[in-house]
C-alpha cells in the first residue's frame, strides 16, 4: 500500500470503530446528530469537498455530487425522525472502501508498468583519462564508446567491442533466462548488465534506442481508448444527469399526484427517502472504474509477459483476429542467412564469391551480409562503382573494370541473359560477369525453432488462416510453409505486393474477424499500417516497422502471438461480464428502490457491492495463462 491508500485505510477504520461505539451508546437528539456527524466528516469530508469543487466548475453530474446529495439528504431525514444517521455514515464508509479496492486493483495492474519504466537509465559511463565519468545518455553521440559495469543498465543500443557477460532480459522480453553476450554482438539499452564489464559501441542516440522507445509506448498507451471504454464514457455522462432528474422526479411527482388527484396525504419524507436512495444505487462507479481498469490490466500483463499493446483499442481489436499474415525472413525465420552452396561455371568459386560479396558490399540487407561473410576478407569498396540497386530483382555493379550482375532470375531476364535452375531449396542469387552467366550461389535462411509451435497455438485459439508473404523465391517460400503448416504461401512479392495480398485477404476475412500481419522489416511498415491490428518484432525489428505496428514482441518469439491474443480474449470477456453484471444488478435496484422496496442498504450494495466485486473481477486480467 502506499501513503495516500493507508491514509485512507485508516480514516475508515476509525469511521468504522466510531460506528460500532455509537452503537452501544444511547444519544439521541441534537447530541445524536453532533455524534454521528464525526465519522461522516472523517470519512466523507474529500468526496463533499471534490462534489463542491464540481459544483462549482460546473461539472455536478458525477459519483461524488450522487454520494454528497444522498448522504446529506439521508441526514436531514434523520434529523426530521424519518430516517437513521447510520445510512448515511455508512453509505459514505462502504464508497470509500471500494474506492480502497479501486485504488489497490489499479496499483497492481500498474506494478509491471512501473517495473517496466524502472529500465530507463539514468547515466551512461564513457572513459576518460583512465576514469569513468557518468554523464546524461542524451548527451551519448553515436559511435561513442560506452563502459557497462556488473549491475548496471544498458544505457543505449550498440555493439559489443570488448567483453563477456550476461544480460537480465526480464523487463524487456519477459524471459527470465539471462542472455550471454561476447563481442561482435548487438545489445538494446534497458537491460541490466549482470557479471562482467563490456564496452559498448553506440549505435543509436538515446532518444531512438530501444529504452526509449519502449517507453514511450507505454506512456502512450492509456491515451488510444477501445470502443467499449468510449461507450462507457458518453454513457456516463448521458446516465448520470439522467438519474438526477428521474430521482428528482421520484421525489416531488408520487407526492403530488397523491395530495393533488388522491386527495393522500403526501408523505414526502417516503418519497425523499426513496430518491435519495435512487440516486446511490445510479452510481455508474462499476462501469466507470472497471471497464478502463480491465483493460489497463490487460495492457500490464501483457507488457510482463514482453508483449507491448500501444493502447485498449489495438486490444480490443487484437482479440477478433481470424487471419495472421506473416512476413518470413526475421519474422518466422532467423534471417540469419548463410550460404550452403557455389555452384560455379569457368569462374573459380573464391572468385565469384569475391564478385558477389563486392557488389553486395552497400547493402545492409541479411543476403547480402551473408555474402560478405562467406568471401571471409576484408573488401575494397573503392573497387566497386556505378552501384544500381533493383527492387526486388537484384543489384548492377562496377567491379574494377568488369559489370556485375547479382540477383534472381527476374534480374536474369531483364538482362535478357540465360541462366541454369537450381534444385536447392534456398535463396538462389545468380551471377553474371560482363552479361555472360557465371554460376550461382545457395543461401538458406534458418526458421525459427519456435515457429511451428506459433502456428500451432494460433490454430488452437481459433485463427482460421494463416498466411506467409515473402520476396523469396516459390520454392523456398513453399517448403517453408510446409514446414510449418501454414494455409497459404505467396512468394516473389515485391513491398507493393504485399500490400495488395493483405488487401484481398482483408475483402476475405469474416465479416466480424480481424487481420493481422506480422513483420520487422523496414519494407514491412506499409503492410503493417494497412492491416487491421499490425504486430512487429521489436529486438530485430526496424524503427519504421516498430513505429508503423501497434503490438511490438520484445523477444522476436513468433509465439508470443498466440499470447497476445489469448490475453485479448480474456481481457474483452472480463469487460463484457462487468458490463453485463453492473447494469443487470442497477437495474433491478432501481426498480425496487423506485417502488420502495430497497432500502439505502440494498443501495449500499448496488453500487459499493457491484464495484469492488467488478473491480476484483478486473484484476483477473493480470494473470496470463500458459497457451
Amino acid at each position: 500500500m502506499n501513503k495516500k491508500q493507508k491514509k485512507l485505510l485508516t480514516r475508515i477504520l476509525i469511521a468504522t470503530a466510531l460506528m460500532i461505539l455509537l452503537a452501544f451508546i444511547p444519544v439521541e437528539g441534537i447530541v445524536r446528530f453532533a455524534c454521528y456527524l464525526v465519522p461522516y466528516v472523517v470519512i466523507g469530508h474529500d468526496i463533499i469537498k471534490k462534489a463542491l469543487h464540481g459544483i462549482k466548475n460546473g461539472k455536478m453530474f458525477d459519483e461524488n455530487f450522487l454520494m454528497t446529495v444522498a448522504t446529506v439528504g439521508a441526514i436531514i431525514i434523520a434529523l426530521l425522525g424519518k430516517g437513521d444517521y447510520v445510512d448515511a455514515v455508512a453509505v459514505m464508509l462502504f464508497y470509500q472502501v471500494g474506492e480502497l479496492f479501486q485504488s489497490y486493483a489499479v496499483g497492481k495492474s500498474r506494478k509491471n508498468i512501473s517495473e517496466l519504466m524502472d529500465i530507463r537509465p539514468d547515466y551512461a559511463n564513457i572513459e576518460v583519462d583512465g576514469k569513468l565519468e557518468k554523464v546524461d545518455p542524451d548527451e551519448i553521440e553515436v559511435g561513442s564508446i560506452i563502459v557497462v559495469q556488473p549491475g548496471e543498465k544498458i544505457p543505449i543500443d550498440g555493439t559489443i567491442i570488448e567483453g563477456v557477460s550476461s544480460l537480465n532480459t526480464s523487463a524487456l522480453t519477459g524471459e527470465s533466462i539471462p542472455k550471454d553476450v561476447k563481442a561482435g554482438e548487438e545489445v538494446i539499452s534497458g537491460c541490466i548488465n549482470l557479471t562482467g564489464v563490456i564496452k559498448i559501441e553506440t549505435t543509436k542516440e538515446f532518444g531512438e534506442s530501444t529504452v526509449s522507445k519502449v517507453l514511450e509506448l507505454v506512456e502512450n498507451a492509456s491515451s488510444r481508448k477501445s470502443k467499449s471504454e468510449d461507450f462507457i464514457s458518453k454513457f456516463a455522462k448521458v446516465y448520470t444527469p439522467l438519474v438526477c432528474y428521474a430521482a428528482l422526479a421520484l421525489a416531488i411527482l408520487p407526492p403530488l399526484v397523491k395530495m393533488i388527484f388522491l386527495g393522500q396525504s403526501a408523505d414526502w419524507m417516503t418519497w425523499i427517502y426513496r430518491a435519495l436512495t435512487f440516486l446511490v444505487i445510479s452510481c455508474p462507479c462499476a462501469l466507470v472504474v472497471s471497464i478502463p481498469l480491465s483493460f489497463f490490466a490487460g495492457i500490464g500483463g501483457a507488457s510482463r509477459e514482453g508483449i507491448l499493446i500501444k493502447g485498449s483499442n489495438y486490444l480490443e481489436t487484437l482479440s477478433k483476429t481470424k487471419y495472421v499474415v506473416f512476413d518470413k525472413t526475421g519474422t518466422l525465420t532467423q534471417g540469419v542467412f548463410e550460404v550452403n552452396d557455389v555452384h560455379h561455371n569457368e569462374m573459380e568459386k573464391e572468385k565469384l564469391l569475391e564478385y558477389a560479396a563486392l557488389a553486395e558490399s552497400a547493402s545492409s540487407h541479411p543476403i547480402s551480409k551473408s555474402l560478405q561473410r562467406a568471401y571471409g576478407k576484408e573488401l575494397d569498396r573503392s573497387r566497386v562503382h556505378d552501384i544500381q540497386e533493383i527492387s526486388g530483382n537484384g543489384i548492377i555493379a562496377k567491379v574494377d573494370n568488369d559489370t556485375v550482375a547479382a540477383g534472381n532470375d527476374k534480374l536474369m531476364k531483364r538482362l535478357n541473359i540465360e541462366y541454369n535452375n537450381c534444385h536447392s531449396v534456398g535463396t538462389i542469387i545468380h551471377m553474371a560477369i560482363n552479361g555472360i552467366y557465371a554460376g550461382h550461389i545457395v543461401i538458406a535462411d534458418v526458421v525459427k525453432p519456435q515457429s511451428k509451435d506459433a502456428i500451432r497455438r494460433l490454430k488452437r485459439t481459433g485463427v482460421v488462416k494463416t498466411v506467409m508473404l515473402t520476396g523469396d523465391a516459390k520454392k523456398v517460400a513453399e517448403q517453408v510453409g510446409r514446414d510449418l503448416g501454414l494455409d497459404e504461401v505467396y512468394s516473389e512479392l515485391l513491398p507493393a505486393d504485399k500490400v495488395t495480398q493483405v488487401e484481398r485477404l482483408l475483402e476475405q476475412k469474416p465479416a466480424k474477424g480481424k487481420l493481422a500481419f506480422v513483420g520487422d522489416g523496414i519494407n514491412d511498415a506499409p503492410v503493417l499500417s494497412r492491416a487491421d491490428i499490425g504486430i512487429a518484432m521489436g529486438t530485430m525489428g526496424s524503427d519504421a516497422a516498430i513505429e508503423a505496428a501497434d503490438i511490438v514482441l520484445m523477444d522476436d518469439d513468433p509465439s508470443k502471438i498466440a499470447k497476445a491474443i489469448a490475453i485479448s480474449r480474456k481481457c474483452l470477456r472480463i469487460v463484457y461480464e462487468n458490463i453485463t453484471f453492473a447494469i443487470a444488478i442497477k437495474l433491478i435496484c432501481l426498480l425496487l428502490g423506485a417502488v420502495g422496496i430497497a432500502n439505502m442498504w440494498y443501495a449500499i450494495f448496488a453500487d459499493v457491492g457491484v464495484t469492488v466485486l467488478a473491480v476484483l473481477n478486473a484484476i483477473r486480467a493480470l494473470f496470463v495463462k500458459k497457451i
